[in-house]
């Protein structure tokens, strides 16, 4: 995890697009520049950076559901709760369940945990826009980022092996 990079997954253990579902991992660093102002003394994550990590878990999985063909763009969180403080090298469990998808939008479920205890919750709504080079030629250049991206954390070595072409 690279808070100050906006880079939240660690790396993805597991992806069943037959059920909807995506588990990853992430363990937040010991020392960032965002502990610097938050808070001087009692290091702790901010609750915004919690709900980008489910947001990114969420956006691997419906880049995954959609054969990596359009982008998700977080357009609404309802219902967030944070629960407990997160601290510097504590690791995160991150889930997210697929609830729909279709008409270029998508809702999940996402939820943290760590070490069995929750951390914080809430449903995401995503605006799905299809990588179109015809279109935009920059939609291009994001795609082959998000599929590097999608590699280095393991999200394509753990898809089905026809997805991942």
């Amino acid at each position: 995890m690279l808070l100050e990079y906006f880079q939240m997954i660690d790396r993805v253990q597991g992806i069943d697009l037959d059920a909807g579902r995506i588990t990853a991992q992430s363990t937040v660093p010991a020392d960032s520049p965002v502990f610097e102002g938050h808070f001087p003394g009692l290091p702790l994550v901010p609750g915004v950076l919690l709900i980008e990590t489910m947001a990114q878990a969420s956006g691997f999985l419906l880049l995954a559901a959609n054969a990596f063909s359009a982008m998700p763009f977080l357009m609404s969180v309802d219902g967030a709760k944070l629960r407990t403080f997160v601290e510097p090298e504590t690791v995160l469990d991150i889930e997210a369940d697929l609830e729909h998808e279709g008409s270029g939008f998508a809702v999940t479920k996402a939820r943290i945990r760590s070490g069995g205890t929750k951390i914080c919750d809430a449903q995401l709504k995503f605006r799905t826009v299809a990588f179109d080079a015809a279109v935009d030629p920059k939609t291009a250049q994001l795609a082959q980022l998000i599929k590097a991206r999608a590699k280095d954390v393991g999200l394509i070595a753990a898809m089905p092996q026809s997805a991942d072409a």
